[in-house]
């Protein structure tokens, strides 16, 4: 699932003011929520991504449990370690690949390779794009990935545009150009996951792309102004 994070599509604006860029989200826990689509799969995805949300979930069979089977309510209480001991095993071996032997065998180096340049190249392509549709000649963008690392459940991508600069933000981006973002840069030939694999061989799932828009080419100026008549 692919997140576009602006202040267009969040919960509170004010969650993505900062002082730095590129600034993350996902991996901190901040509350980012889509804006205008509670209770949606996106939503309740983000809402699995917070370990408290797992941690209740991993815990709901025991006092399903002691439910059915009242006679072992005391015992089943008194077994606090069983409990964190089946929260672990679900974390560390059904959610995420924590070993780093196993991590790095997710992907071979020539596939990490691929990805890389794909998506690097990609996101270039799209800072030049938003660039050239504002007519920006200075400053300096941000193209700034986070995954989830858990796997076994759906994908999770925030993307941002990070604006840096004497006023560092979260660029304002427009239904179009969310559409063009995510379209660019994931299809069959680069998906979610396969960035996601050369991510965690990597032990990194937080990636930033800059961009200055005074390389955009003159070509790629009259191309945005061609999109913008129509």
């Amino acid at each position: 699932m692919i997140f576009v994070v602006t202040p267009e599509t969040v919960v509170g604006r004010r969650t993505l003011d900062t002082t730095y860029v590129p600034r993350k989200l996902l991996s901190l826990g901040a509350m980012v929520y889509p804006r205008g689509r509670w209770f949606s799969k996106l939503f309740w995805r983000i809402v699995f991504e917070k370990s408290l949300t797992r941690y209740v979930i991993a815990l709901i069979p025991f006092p399903l449990m002691m439910l059915a089977r009242p006679d072992w309510a005391l015992a089943l209480s008194q077994a606090p370690l069983a409990m964190f001991g089946f929260v672990l095993i679900i974390e560390t071996y059904v959610l995420t690949v924590s070993d780093r032997e196993k991590r790095r065998a997710l992907a071979s180096e020539t596939e990490i390779a691929r990805a890389m340049d794909l998506f690097r190249s990609r996101a270039r392509m799209v800072l030049a794009r938003v660039a050239a549709a504002r007519g920006m000649t200075r400053g300096e963008l941000h193209l700034v990935i986070e995954q989830s690392g858990l796997v076994r459940v759906p994908k999770l991508t925030f993307v941002s545009v990070q604006m840096g600069g004497e006023s560092p933000r979260f660029l304002e981006l427009d239904a179009a150009e969310r559409a063009m973002l995510a379209e660019t840069l994931f299809d069959a030939e680069l998906t979610e996951q396969q960035l996601q694999l050369a991510s965690l061989a990597q032990n990194k799932l937080e990636w930033s792309v800059s961009f200055d828009p005074a390389a955009v080419s003159a070509h790629e100026r009259l191309a945005a102004m061609a999109r913008a008549r129509g």
